[in-house]
């Protein structure tokens, strides 16, 4: 399986998976240890914003939900539009761990002011940036965590304003753009707790391969959502064509915002556990990102593949075909995402035997992936030992294989792949 596995790794072109960037600053408490990061939206390697603020938000939500962090403990602080806080976008993010920061050009309104304090109840936590003290603001520091200071653009006397104005026992300060010794100095003396800025790091780019979409199934998919009952089975069925899709919901359905009393074992209960407001809102934000990509159709139709044969093996390994056709659906995700499965599976919320099958090692589940991956190699030796493990006959086999390429075929044919 992992030769198979490496050979498409290595053959595939650098152009073939479009790249995403994220910038990551980070904010430091007064021990100069690491409390969070502020996530900023960036267009290219390029270090600077570029953009229009509407898509850069939904772009580092859509971005938080297919990074894979190494740590999950730290704050990370998310700059977010009115529209992105009333229409409730940012609640795909895990509450606990996420700080939506109100733009310093934000005002309060009667219905912003109720989403964010609907939001507060959830469990999230707002800071204020470019904080200044403005009357008009006086709503917003009843639901306010933390006040990020501009320390580059504002004098002592406007910050003791700010001071005066929103110093309360549960308020937090902290001072962005701070460069230089002396500025961290004055912070710490003014009372600031947190610390942002070039005196510490410089933003750092982090760059993430690009799943291959497929604009048909999300125009399909948010029409279906659209229906009043939503039909669950055409929704599955778009869900399941497209292993970006795939990797989404199941991203969704592990974040630290849901507890799970057992693993996802398909899609469908995937769904039902999520629910429709919470998907449509990932489909939504996921939208924001597939302008301009390209994406490997050879990948998409293998994965495709993989999965119908995994799925119509099921019955004689007395194994559920949902479950199969999603491990055959991920099977390439690595290559998909160039990054190693040993990261994918560590944040999804899958059980131990489809993981062992995915990164290669014995499980109950693995030898149906074997046995796609021989008959695209044309192992036959090996492929024969398994038909016999399971009492499949040669043309059983090969009818297996003939319907999995056509399944292939017209399901990328109709979603364009």
């Amino acid at each position: 399986m992992n030769d198979h596995k490496t050979h498409l790794t290595a053959s595939a072109p650098d152009n073939a998976f479009p790249t995403r960037f994220l910038g990551r600053q980070p904010i430091l408490d007064a021990r100069g240890q690491l409390f969070g990061h502020e996530l900023l939206f960036r267009s290219s390697s390029a270090n600077v914003f570029s953009g229009d603020a509407e898509h850069a938000t939904r772009d580092v939500i859509d971005h938080c939900l297919m990074l894979l962090p190494g740590r999950n403990h730290e704050a990370s602080f998310v700059n977010c539009t009115r529209d992105a806080l009333v229409g409730g976008i940012v609640t795909l993010l895990p509450p606990a761990t996420t700080v939506l920061e109100i733009l310093e050009d934000i005002d309060p309104d009667p219905e912003l002011i109720a989403a964010c304090k609907n939001l507060k109840k959830r469990g999230y936590r707002f800071a204020l940036d470019d904080f200044e003290a403005q009357e008009s603001k006086l709503p917003f520091l009843e639901l306010a965590d933390f006040i990020k200071i501009d320390f580059l653009s504002s004098d002592p006397a406007a910050r003791r304003r700010i001071y005066a104005m929103a110093s309360t026992p549960r308020m937090r300060f902290l001072a962005e753009k701070v460069e230089t010794e002396a500025d961290v100095q004055i912070a710490k003396a003014e009372g600031c707790e947190l610390f942002q800025g070039y005196f510490f790091a410089r933003p750092t780019i982090v760059e993430t391969r690009v799943i291959p979409q497929n604009h048909v199934v999300y125009l399909q998919l948010l029409a279906a959502l659209t229906r009043t009952p939503a039909d669950i089975s055409e929704i599955e069925r778009l869900v399941v064509s497209d292993p970006s899709l795939c990797y989404r919901l199941l991203r969704l359905v592990n974040s630290a915002r849901y507890a799970l009393v057992s693993p996802i074992a398909s899609i469908r209960s995937a769904l039902l556990f999520v629910g429709e407001d919470e998907f449509r809102k990932m489909v939504t934000v996921a939208l924001a990102g597939l302008a301009g990509e390209n994406k490997s159709k050879a990948l998409v139709h293998m994965a495709t593949e993989r999965a119908r044969v995994c799925e119509l093996l099921a019955p004689s390994m007395h194994e559920s075909p949902s479950r199969l056709y999603l491990l055959g659906m991920l099977s390439l995700i690595d290559v998909i995402l160039a990054i190693p499965m040993s990261q994918i599976v560590s944040v999804l919320p899958l059980d131990r035997e489809m993981k062992a099958a995915l990164l290669g090692q014995q499980s109950s589940l693995s030898v149906a992936l074997e046995f796609a991956q021989c008959q695209e190699s044309g192992n036959w030796q090996r492929q024969e030992q398994i038909q016999q493990a399971f009492g499949i006959s040669r043309y059983t086999a090969r009818t297996m294989y003939v319907d999995a390429l056509q399944w292939a075929d017209l399901t990328c044919s109709a979603f364009g792949a």
